[in-house]
């Protein structure tokens, strides 16, 4: 077992979750991800946590809701972190888990080396901060325009709330990435109109070797083109998972482009949009999916304001 990876879970768990002697940790993981969880496990129990590690079998793809004693296990704990290869951030057991009082941290497709380098190093005291301002202007506006390459994605955000993702879960029902370092909404369904183009990444298919140009009409993505058109568009299904169920913000400058968007979609100087379920923090789509995609360095107004000039947060 890697003795640095356990002492580094053990800052992690203790500065982002609060670990305490004596608490109940739950740490959730899949076979692609068991031996990380190892070192975490390690981790709660040199803290004296109780801690436990419940191994499940690989989802299909993120947002599908673990086994149900597991999405049981996570409510009764009071600490819970979930390193698995597909993120269980937008599922009911996780939304469950939360108002339970669990405090609760999601780790969709971490590696090795992002335990060591890049995001996790942040000063999540900073990020927090940041954080807390791109989430509160999401929350007071009406009307968002993405702009990149020649093209223009409108759509509203009127009456939702602004969800920060800080990294610092230390309140009961408190939960969201790690690492972090996001401003996220879920936008009003069927608003967005127009185009976007996905440079970064995509969940679950790594960096975008060429850009990927989306076409949304009343909300849903009614054209794909470029290298990873097809695959996006299998992965969403025909249903309501091509519906726009996310918008946010990176405010992590330690964060890099990996090709894991757990990491990406935290870059300072980022957006990402994601197609599918939103349920789980406010929308109303339920759709078992749900896939982001990083752009760089675009333009974006919120109600006519210029709050991100070509990736720089202008707050």
């Amino acid at each position: 077992m890697n003795r640095q990876l356990v002492e580094i879970s053990k800052n992690v768990l203790q500065n982002c979750l609060g670990l305490k002697a004596g608490e109940t940790f739950l740490i959730v993981a899949d076979d692609a991800k068991k031996e990380l969880a190892e070192s975490v496990y390690a981790a709660g129990q040199s803290i004296g946590a109780e801690a436990m590690l419940a191994v499940m079998k690989e989802r299909e793809r993120s947002g599908q809701e673990p086994p149900a004693p597991i999405a049981a296990a996570m409510a009764a704990s009071q600490v819970v972190l979930c390193i698995t290869e597909h993120s269980l951030t937008h599922t009911q057991a996780r939304k469950t888990a939360a108002a339970a009082g669990a405090r609760l941290a999601t780790m969709p497709g971490i590696t090795e080396d992002m335990f060591l380098e890049g995001a996790i190093a942040a000063d999540y005291s900073r990020v927090k901060e940041l954080t807390e301002k791109v989430t509160g202007m999401l929350t007071q506006g009406k009307q968002v325009r993405i702009e990149k390459g020649g093209h223009a994605l409108t759509f509203s955000i009127d009456g939702r709330r602004g969800v920060p993702s800080t990294g610092v879960y230390l309140n009961p029902g408190e939960s969201g990435n790690l690492p972090s370092g996001e401003g996220y909404i879920a936008p009003l369904e069927g608003s967005a109109e127009g185009r976007i183009l996905i440079d970064g990444s995509l969940a679950n298919y790594g960096k975008v070797s060429s850009p990927l140009l989306l076409t949304v009409e009343q909300g849903r993505i009614v054209q794909a083109e470029g290298e990873a058109a097809d695959w996006l568009l299998n992965a969403l299904g025909e249903g309501d998972g091509r519906l726009l169920g996310e918008f946010g913000i990176g405010t992590n400058d330690k964060a890099r482009i990996t090709g894991v968007v757990l990491e990406d979609e935290k870059v300072y100087g980022t957006i990402h949009v994601a197609f599918g379920s939103n349920n789980t923090f406010g929308g109303t789509v339920a759709a078992g999916v749900h896939i982001d995609g990083v752009v760089t360095s675009p333009d974006v107004y919120i109600d006519g304001r210029k709050i991100m000039d070509g990736g720089k947060l202008e707050i």
